[in-house]
């Protein structure tokens, strides 16, 4: 039976608007060159990607029973992915993006944490699971002391982090896996080296078109390339890479082999407006 991944976090609606230049911060009008709606979040970009490389996925998030909610519900329904509804308010994102992926992300809305409700469905799924990924946001951030009693392995994103927000320490603390972006971090490498001292066993960090490094848990570096891809969207590349990492781990891959994997999956949601080609067929969008 395939090793089986539990991932808590965000699925949202999300609304793409892409500019030629980001906005400045002062009062002036801007045209867009092309603008769309679709299923954002980064646990039900993961899901989507885990499950479209068929891997046996199973994504907790909160959504409320609002015109978004549903949309978000029946998209990842219908691309297949195994989702158990929390009760909570349907996270929303206004993403403003150029061309050459830049990106401001406005959050409309974001759930709170739960008063516990699933909490023993979720423990049954945390003990079950081969992996376990908790992303940023409240209701992961309470699960954590429970993934961390169970004793499965947690992989964590904590995408832009600076070195210093106190909301990620959590997180960092129970990752057996963690993966980042450079956008913020003064030095990467070093930053994964601290990981591994710290206690992870693999730390990862993504830098967009140069590709990404990896420092595995004897410290050793590994580098991997970019694919050239005809890019459509950049959202949910990331999320995309960690996947495909995770499902080469499962199957015993080295981490230079599950790192060409990552590249691979996240090159697949490159050529997509969407999270995952999974959704293309799922939510039509104007040509532009």
């Amino acid at each position: 039976m395939s090793s089986s991944v539990f991932i808590a976090g965000p699925a949202a609606w999300n609304t793409i608007v892409v500019l030629d230049h980001l906005p400045e911060p002062v009062p002036h009008m801007q045209f867009a060159e092309a603008t769309w709606e679709t299923v954002g979040g980064t646990s039900a970009g993961k899901a989507l990607s885990l499950t479209g490389l068929g891997r046996p996925t199973q994504l907790y998030a909160l959504a409320g029973d609002d015109a978004a909610g549903t949309r978000v519900r029946e998209a990842l329904d219908g691309a297949g992915v195994a989702v158990r509804w929390g009760a909570g308010v349907t996270e929303r994102h206004l993403n403003l993006m150029t061309r050459d992926g830049e990106r401001v992300s406005l959050y409309l809305a974001a759930p709170e944490e739960t008063s516990g409700e699933e909490d023993a469905w979720v423990r049954e799924q945390l003990s079950a699971a081969d992996a376990v990924v908790l992303d940023l946001a409240a209701e992961p951030r309470r699960l954590l002391p429970l993934a961390r009693e169970i004793g499965t392995p947690i992989w964590v994103d904590v995408h832009d982090y600076d070195g210093v927000a106190e909301f990620h320490r959590p997180f960092l603390a129970a990752a057996h896996a963690v993966f980042c972006n450079a956008d913020r971090l003064e030095d990467p490498v070093a930053f994964l080296h601290a990981r591994i001292a710290a206690g992870a066993h693999l730390a990862v960090c993504t830098r967009g078109a140069d590709g990404a490094v990896a420092v595995d848990e004897h410290g050793i570096e590994h580098r991997v390339r970019a694919l050239p891809v005809e890019v459509a969207d950049t959202n949910g590349a990331g999320d995309a890479f960690l996947a495909g990492v995770l499902d080469a781990r499962l199957d015993g891959a080295p981490v230079a082999a599950a790192l060409e994997a990552g590249v691979r999956a996240a090159s697949t949601v490159l050529r997509s407006r969407h999270l995952h080609p999974l959704l293309d067929p799922i939510l039509h969008l104007p040509e532009e």
